[in-house]
């Protein structure tokens, strides 16, 4: 459950090739930056650039108060409320919520993403309809700032990335509860949900509810 075909669906983004490439969604960040470049060169009329390599589609809805920097691309019919802070390297999907003193860097998120109330998201992927509650945020880097490792403990594996700065890798239909914090190298399967005030760490299975790091159920209706 940490591979990128097991946690998302590839047809709701912008980046597919470039994320078609990678075995873990953590060994696309590297390459963020020039993969907007690139799509910018090809983006169609319904794209406007409004800045220094920030790009966003004409149906997009950005507040007088958001701050955007590049490289960036906003896709259509998404919201960008008063006060949002993209620092830059950021693709944000179509029909998307950044909202209100929402923090962006280094990012991508899918389609139908929402990230809508004073979150901070640094150097993570959020899958189709992946929702982060008020304030939860991901933490990238470790208070030793040593390199994070990805550990999946209920089977017994670590891989390490390398990386100083990793954030959090929600699959399709993720759901996070209010003022939570999902520790470096976490990674969340598909559908399922974070209880509100949680401390995340580590691999997280798939169709389930995280009551505790000692409390993980699978959701009845998944079987």
């Amino acid at each position: 459950m940490m591979k990128m075909k097991e946690l998302y669906d590839l047809n709701h983004t912008m980046a597919r090739k470039f994320l078609e490439q990678f075995e873990y969604p953590w060994q696309a960040l590297d390459g963020i930056g020039q993969m907007i470049l690139d799509l910018a060169s090809n983006l169609d009329d319904e794209y406007e650039q409004i800045a220094d390599q920030v790009w966003v589609h004409k149906s997009t809805q950005i507040a007088k108060t958001a701050n955007l920097n590049g490289p960036c691309i906003i896709g259509a019919k998404t919201e960008v409320r008063p006060g949002a802070f993209i620092r830059g390297y950021a693709l944000v999907g179509e029909n998307c919520v950044v909202g209100n003193s929402t923090e962006l860097k280094n990012v991508i998120l899918f389609d139908h993403v929402q990230v809508p109330h004073y979150n901070y998201v640094g150097d993570s992927i959020l899958g189709h309809y992946a929702h982060m509650g008020a304030g939860s945020i991901t933490s990238n880097v470790k208070s030793d700032k040593s390199l994070v490792v990805i550990n999946d403990r209920s089977h017994r594996i670590k891989i390490e990335t390398g990386r100083k700065k990793v954030g959090a890798m929600l699959g399709n239909h993720v759901e996070v509860g209010c003022n939570s914090v999902l520790n470096p190298g976490t990674v969340i399967g598909c559908e399922t949900s974070i209880y509100p005030l949680s401390c995340v760490r580590g691999v997280i299975p798939e169709k389930s509810i995280f009551k505790s790091q000692d409390d993980i159920v699978i959701r009845k209706d998944s079987k």
